[in-house]
């Protein structure tokens, strides 16, 4: 018997792919399909034992409002990322900034910090701006929305970056030459180039605002919870299957989003393992 190691490369590549593939899946499969069971506020079966849409008729209403206040943010959080990060971009790879490995290591940053950490951060620097300046943006929208700004615009200085240092800067310099404004040699010329870049930017700052627990966890209220936070509280205090149908709508509603991201905006040249 041959040994799995002397297969073809091209049949073993298949086999580990395959199974990698399987394995990231499984655990949204089981969720799903745990969704469509109708057993007690308990507990639930995979396989679903009699399958129905009983606890999607039975979503709670906290749920929609939570999902409301998530998406309102993520929002604000990847239409802001993605002009700071533009600028910011457009600064450290065209720009005279030095040394631009220290700018580039200070946009890293965010990315190397636990989120835990950055929550508990954010936390008492509102508790100590409330105190000196009397501006309270604790438990606001407000303070979520900056706190997830600082975790995100590192993604979108990066996308950007990375689809701007293959832009030609000579076709610039020819819209130049022919009379074309700065503003106008960035939206007719640059943008047209970097539109993949700010979308994967915009792709990533909203899953990321959207998704966050350890942050949001230090700064929501009782009026603000995020779905992730709200969720996380409930399977912790007080599991229903409901959120088990709530997951599911986050799941497919996120594979849309891809799928539509890729198709209209082209991020290839961005996301992992795109075509160069």
């Amino acid at each position: 018997m041959r040994s799995p190691w002397h297969l073809p490369l091209p049949r073993l590549s298949i086999i580990i792919s395959a199974f990698t593939t399987f394995f990231l899946l499984s655990p949204f499969l089981v969720v799903i399909g745990a969704s469509f069971d109708t057993g007690d506020g308990f507990r639930t079966a995979f396989p679903p034992r009699s399958p129905s849409l009983q606890w999607y008729e039975a979503i709670s209403s906290k749920y929609f409002h939570a999902a409301w206040v998530s998406f309102l943010i993520a929002v604000f959080v990847s239409i802001l990322s993605a002009i700071v990060g533009t600028c910011a971009a457009l600064g450290i790879v065209r720009g005279r900034v030095w040394p631009k490995d220290l700018f580039q290591s200070f946009f890293r940053l965010p990315v190397q910090i636990p989120l835990v950490v950055t929550g508990a951060v954010f936390l008492q620097f509102y508790y100590q701006l409330a105190a000196v300046t009397g501006i309270n943006v604790y438990n606001t929208l407000y303070g979520i929305t900056l706190a997830h700004l600082f975790v995100a615009i590192p993604y979108c200085v990066g996308c950007v970056s990375a689809v701007l240092v293959r832009v030609d800067p000579s076709l610039e310099e020819a819209a130049a030459s022919l009379g074309a404004t700065r503003s106008s040699t960035f939206w007719r010329v640059t943008f047209p180039q970097l539109r993949p870049g700010v979308a994967a930017g915009i792709f990533y700052a909203f899953i990321i605002s959207f998704g966050d627990v350890p942050i949001a966890l230090f700064l929501v209220s009782g009026d603000n919870t995020t779905l992730p936070v709200q969720i996380f509280l409930d399977m912790q205090f007080d599991f229903r299957p409901d959120m088990l149908a709530v997951s599911t709508i986050v799941v497919v509603a996120s594979s849309a989003i891809i799928i539509v991201a890729q198709r209209f905006a082209g991020l290839d040249m961005v996301l992992p393992g795109g075509a160069r």
